[in-house]
Protein backbone atom coordinates (compact mmCIF):
# COMPACT_ATOMS: atom_id res chain seq x y z
CA UNK A 1 0.00 0.00 0.00
CA UNK A 2 1.64 2.75 -1.28
CA UNK A 3 0.20 5.95 0.49
CA UNK A 4 1.80 9.39 2.86
CA UNK A 5 1.61 7.23 5.52
CA UNK A 6 3.80 3.74 4.30
CA UNK A 7 7.38 5.52 5.66
CA UNK A 8 6.39 6.58 8.92
CA UNK A 9 7.10 4.86 11.73
CA UNK A 10 4.94 6.17 14.14
CA UNK A 11 1.75 4.95 11.40
CA UNK A 12 0.89 1.52 11.06
CA UNK A 13 -1.39 0.69 7.73
CA UNK A 14 -3.99 -2.01 7.88
CA UNK A 15 -6.96 -3.12 5.10
CA UNK A 16 -9.45 -4.10 7.76
CA UNK A 17 -11.69 -3.29 10.57
CA UNK A 18 -10.56 -6.60 12.18
CA UNK A 19 -6.65 -5.88 11.41
CA UNK A 20 -7.28 -2.22 13.00
CA UNK A 21 -8.42 -3.85 16.57
CA UNK A 22 -6.25 -6.28 16.13
CA UNK A 23 -3.15 -5.27 15.73
CA UNK A 24 -0.64 -4.35 18.67
CA UNK A 25 0.64 -1.41 18.90
CA UNK A 26 5.01 -1.60 19.02
CA UNK A 27 8.11 0.46 19.68
CA UNK A 28 7.29 4.04 18.02
CA UNK A 29 4.16 2.71 16.31
CA UNK A 30 1.39 4.17 18.23
CA UNK A 31 -1.36 4.84 15.43
CA UNK A 32 -2.97 2.58 13.15
CA UNK A 33 -4.31 3.36 10.01
CA UNK A 34 -7.47 1.88 7.89
CA UNK A 35 -6.33 3.62 4.66
CA UNK A 36 -9.34 3.74 2.78
CA UNK A 37 -10.64 5.37 -0.75
CA UNK A 38 -14.60 5.77 -0.34
CA UNK A 39 -17.05 6.98 -3.20
CA UNK A 40 -19.62 8.82 -1.31
CA UNK A 41 -20.50 12.40 -1.46
CA UNK A 42 -20.37 12.98 2.58
CA UNK A 43 -20.54 16.26 1.45
CA UNK A 44 -24.26 15.71 0.87
CA UNK A 45 -25.07 14.51 4.49
CA UNK A 46 -23.13 17.42 5.91
CA UNK A 47 -25.34 19.67 3.82
CA UNK A 48 -28.74 18.24 4.46
CA UNK A 49 -27.98 18.27 8.46
CA UNK A 50 -28.86 20.78 11.07
CA UNK A 51 -26.58 22.68 13.03
CA UNK A 52 -27.64 23.03 16.53
CA UNK A 53 -25.17 25.09 18.83
CA UNK A 54 -21.61 24.69 17.78
CA UNK A 55 -21.39 20.44 18.40
CA UNK A 56 -24.29 18.06 17.59
CA UNK A 57 -24.35 14.82 18.04
CA UNK A 58 -25.69 12.94 14.84
CA UNK A 59 -27.51 9.49 15.14
CA UNK A 60 -28.58 6.53 13.08
CA UNK A 61 -31.96 7.64 13.03
CA UNK A 62 -31.34 11.33 11.78
CA UNK A 63 -28.75 9.92 9.04
CA UNK A 64 -31.81 7.43 8.01
CA UNK A 65 -34.12 10.23 7.88
CA UNK A 66 -32.34 12.32 4.85
CA UNK A 67 -33.06 12.05 1.60
CA UNK A 68 -29.86 11.89 -0.63
CA UNK A 69 -28.65 11.15 -3.81
CA UNK A 70 -27.19 7.66 -5.14
CA UNK A 71 -23.31 9.18 -3.74
CA UNK A 72 -25.29 10.98 -0.60
CA UNK A 73 -26.50 7.17 -0.22
CA UNK A 74 -23.00 5.48 -0.27
CA UNK A 75 -21.89 7.78 2.14
CA UNK A 76 -24.79 6.96 5.02
CA UNK A 77 -24.04 3.72 4.43
CA UNK A 78 -19.99 3.75 4.94
CA UNK A 79 -21.18 5.60 8.24
CA UNK A 80 -24.01 3.60 9.31
CA UNK A 81 -21.59 0.71 8.67
CA UNK A 82 -18.38 2.22 10.52
CA UNK A 83 -20.66 3.22 13.50
CA UNK A 84 -21.76 -0.37 13.76
CA UNK A 85 -18.46 -2.51 13.92
CA UNK A 86 -17.47 -0.05 16.87
CA UNK A 87 -20.56 -0.71 18.45
CA UNK A 88 -20.04 -4.54 17.63
CA UNK A 89 -16.23 -3.64 18.74
CA UNK A 90 -17.79 -3.08 22.55
CA UNK A 91 -17.28 0.90 21.74
CA UNK A 92 -19.17 3.63 22.03
CA UNK A 93 -18.71 6.02 18.91
CA UNK A 94 -20.21 8.97 18.31
CA UNK A 95 -20.95 11.39 14.87
CA UNK A 96 -20.58 14.59 15.43
CA UNK A 97 -21.37 17.91 13.04
CA UNK A 98 -18.84 20.32 14.44
CA UNK A 99 -18.52 23.85 13.62
CA UNK A 100 -15.76 24.74 16.53
CA UNK A 101 -14.66 23.58 19.80
CA UNK A 102 -14.56 25.39 23.13
CA UNK A 103 -11.47 27.49 23.13
CA UNK A 104 -9.22 27.19 26.59
CA UNK A 105 -8.14 31.02 26.89
CA UNK A 106 -7.92 31.29 30.41
CA UNK A 107 -3.87 31.52 30.09
CA UNK A 108 -1.73 33.10 28.01
CA UNK A 109 1.03 30.48 28.31
CA UNK A 110 -0.65 27.00 28.24
CA UNK A 111 -4.02 25.85 26.70
CA UNK A 112 -6.05 22.77 27.75
CA UNK A 113 -8.00 22.32 24.59
CA UNK A 114 -8.41 19.81 21.90
CA UNK A 115 -6.74 22.08 19.32
CA UNK A 116 -3.42 21.98 21.36
CA UNK A 117 -1.55 19.12 20.73
CA UNK A 118 -2.25 16.61 23.44
CA UNK A 119 -2.56 12.83 24.34
CA UNK A 120 -5.49 11.07 25.94
CA UNK A 121 -5.97 9.09 29.00
CA UNK A 122 -7.47 6.67 30.51
CA UNK A 123 -7.69 4.76 33.64
CA UNK A 124 -9.09 1.67 31.68
CA UNK A 125 -7.35 0.03 28.63
CA UNK A 126 -8.56 1.34 25.65
CA UNK A 127 -8.15 3.65 22.55
CA UNK A 128 -8.93 6.57 20.45
CA UNK A 129 -10.87 5.65 17.26
CA UNK A 130 -11.70 8.68 14.83
CA UNK A 131 -12.14 9.45 11.45
CA UNK A 132 -13.15 12.68 9.91
CA UNK A 133 -15.58 12.20 6.74
CA UNK A 134 -15.98 15.71 6.08
CA UNK A 135 -13.99 19.14 6.16
CA UNK A 136 -10.80 19.77 8.02
CA UNK A 137 -8.55 16.38 9.57
CA UNK A 138 -6.76 16.23 12.90
CA UNK A 139 -2.96 16.28 13.10
CA UNK A 140 -0.61 13.96 14.87
CA UNK A 141 3.17 14.20 15.53
CA UNK A 142 5.39 11.82 16.97
CA UNK A 143 6.82 12.07 20.46
CA UNK A 144 10.28 12.40 19.35
CA UNK A 145 9.09 15.78 17.81
CA UNK A 146 7.57 16.94 20.60
CA UNK A 147 7.83 17.92 24.47
CA UNK A 148 5.28 17.71 27.71
CA UNK A 149 4.99 21.78 28.18
CA UNK A 150 5.13 20.97 32.10
CA UNK A 151 8.94 20.34 31.62
CA UNK A 152 9.45 23.34 30.00
CA UNK A 153 11.15 25.56 32.38
CA UNK A 154 9.07 28.68 31.48
CA UNK A 155 5.84 27.16 31.44
CA UNK A 156 6.23 24.89 35.04
CA UNK A 157 7.68 27.97 36.57
CA UNK A 158 4.00 29.84 36.01
CA UNK A 159 2.50 26.65 37.04
CA UNK A 160 4.48 26.35 40.62
CA UNK A 161 3.22 30.27 40.58
CA UNK A 162 -0.05 29.78 39.96
CA UNK A 163 -0.46 26.58 42.20
CA UNK A 164 -2.00 27.62 45.58
CA UNK A 165 -0.76 24.35 48.14
CA UNK A 166 1.84 22.69 49.53
CA UNK A 167 4.51 21.52 46.85
CA UNK A 168 3.84 17.80 47.48
CA UNK A 169 0.49 18.32 45.51
CA UNK A 170 2.14 20.06 42.44
CA UNK A 171 1.85 16.84 40.58
CA UNK A 172 -1.70 16.12 41.40
CA UNK A 173 -2.41 19.53 40.23
CA UNK A 174 -1.10 19.15 36.99
CA UNK A 175 -2.88 16.37 36.39
CA UNK A 176 -6.04 17.26 38.14
CA UNK A 177 -6.38 20.41 35.64
CA UNK A 178 -5.29 18.19 32.71
CA UNK A 179 -2.03 20.47 32.46
CA UNK A 180 0.30 17.44 32.13
CA UNK A 181 -1.63 15.86 29.08
CA UNK A 182 -0.46 19.16 26.52
CA UNK A 183 2.57 19.25 24.55
CA UNK A 184 4.79 21.98 22.66
CA UNK A 185 6.56 20.48 19.31
CA UNK A 186 10.04 21.31 18.48
CA UNK A 187 10.26 24.07 15.62
CA UNK A 188 11.07 21.56 13.47
CA UNK A 189 9.02 18.82 14.08
CA UNK A 190 6.54 17.70 11.04
CA UNK A 191 2.93 16.69 11.99
CA UNK A 192 1.07 14.35 9.80
CA UNK A 193 -2.47 15.21 8.81
CA UNK A 194 -4.82 11.91 9.36
CA UNK A 195 -6.75 12.98 5.81
CA UNK A 196 -10.39 12.28 4.93
CA UNK A 197 -12.56 8.99 5.62
CA UNK A 198 -9.70 6.88 6.76
CA UNK A 199 -10.53 5.38 10.45
CA UNK A 200 -7.75 5.43 12.81
CA UNK A 201 -6.80 3.88 16.44
CA UNK A 202 -4.45 5.73 18.41
CA UNK A 203 -2.74 4.79 21.37
CA UNK A 204 -4.34 6.64 24.96
CA UNK A 205 -2.51 6.84 28.02
CA UNK A 206 -3.37 3.90 30.59
CA UNK A 207 -1.55 1.50 32.82
CA UNK A 208 -1.72 -1.75 30.62
CA UNK A 209 -0.49 0.50 27.66
CA UNK A 210 2.92 -0.97 26.13
CA UNK A 211 3.82 2.17 24.00
CA UNK A 212 3.77 6.25 24.08
CA UNK A 213 0.43 7.61 23.71
CA UNK A 214 -0.30 9.28 20.48
CA UNK A 215 0.35 13.14 20.49
CA UNK A 216 -2.53 14.34 18.50
CA UNK A 217 -4.75 17.87 17.80
CA UNK A 218 -7.98 19.00 16.60
CA UNK A 219 -7.62 21.17 13.35
CA UNK A 220 -8.49 24.81 12.97
CA UNK A 221 -12.11 24.64 11.21
CA UNK A 222 -12.02 25.77 7.67
CA UNK A 223 -13.74 29.18 6.92
CA UNK A 224 -17.51 28.61 6.93
CA UNK A 225 -17.59 24.83 6.34
CA UNK A 226 -18.79 22.13 9.08
CA UNK A 227 -16.37 19.02 10.22
CA UNK A 228 -18.19 15.49 10.22
CA UNK A 229 -16.31 13.40 12.89
CA UNK A 230 -16.85 9.82 13.91
CA UNK A 231 -14.77 9.48 17.69
CA UNK A 232 -14.65 6.95 20.27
Amino acid sequence: MNTAFSSNSQVGLVTSFSELVNTRFKGEMNALCWHRNLDGDFKEIVAKLSLEENITEVFPEDLKELQLSEKGNVAREIILNDLQLLTDFGASPSLNLLKCYERDDEFDFISTDVYSFHVDRSPIATDTFLCTYHGAASDIVSNSEAEQKILIPEIRKKLEELHDGPSEEFESFLKENYFDLHYQIHENAKPVNLGLMHLWRLAVDHPKQEVLPCIHRAPVENEGEYRLLLIC
